[in-house]
């Protein structure tokens, strides 16, 4: 199974290397870091990961994922390549899936139309302006289409899928090995949760984000 993790400038690391964590240890799993360009990709945290091919040299995968962040909108309105790749790509792939921003993407590209889908919170109508319906939910599954909520949901989405390809077995396996076993200090996870004082620090401190 030759996995394709689309990067672009600013992205989230944990969007992308959450999933890695659990993906990566599929049985069979070729993983492939991809971008505009072969050479380091820059996270939002200033981290950089290496990309082993340029989107033009992928032609077809089996499974896609698109991590999200700050540099999602630049990824869409410069193009970086990434979603004219997609739409040529996506028909090849067994799952095409994003986590965070990373759906605003794959709606760019015209992969949401109609579907229900979910992100960050904080990008939710953005998300539906690309033609899909909001879902509050850590991951949701359309066909072979999923979407993931904000950062750490990557890791829930990962799993889901992974028992989807290897079985509850082999994943639950993953689980074990990753040693995935969240029990936060705080129940502030979701903006359901999360006290009106909480929201506002955030609102009023992006960058704590």
């Amino acid at each position: 199974m030759q996995i394709v993790f689309a990067l672009y400038d600013q992205f989230t690391a944990l969007d992308a290397v959450g999933p890695y964590e659990v993906l990566s240890r599929l049985p069979g799993a070729e993983v492939v870091f991809a971008a505009r360009e072969r050479g380091p990709v820059r996270t939002d945290s200033g981290l950089t990961v290496v990309a082993d091919a340029a989107f033009e040299e992928i032609d077809k995968c089996d499974l896609i994922l698109v991590p999200g962040g700050p540099g999602t909108r630049e990824a869409v309105l410069e193009g970086q390549g990434l979603v004219t790749w997609l739409r040529l790509v996506h028909p090849t792939a067994q799952w095409i899936t994003s986590v965070c921003s990373g759906s605003l993407i794959l709606g760019a590209a015209g992969l949401l139309k109609g579907l229900d889908a979910t992100t960050h919170w904080s990008v939710r109508n953005e998300l539906e302006a690309t033609g899909a319906t909001y879902v509050p939910e850590r991951a949701v599954f359309q066909g072979n289409i999923v979407t993931a909520a904000g950062v750490s949901a990557g890791i829930d989405m990962a799993l889901s899928l992974a028992a989807r390809i290897a079985g509850d077995v082999a994943a639950q396996a993953i689980q074990l090995l990753i040693e995935y076993d969240p029990q936060p200090p705080f129940d502030s996870g979701s903006l359901a949760k999360a006290s009106p004082e909480t929201i506002g620090f955030l609102t009023e401190n992006p960058s704590a984000g």
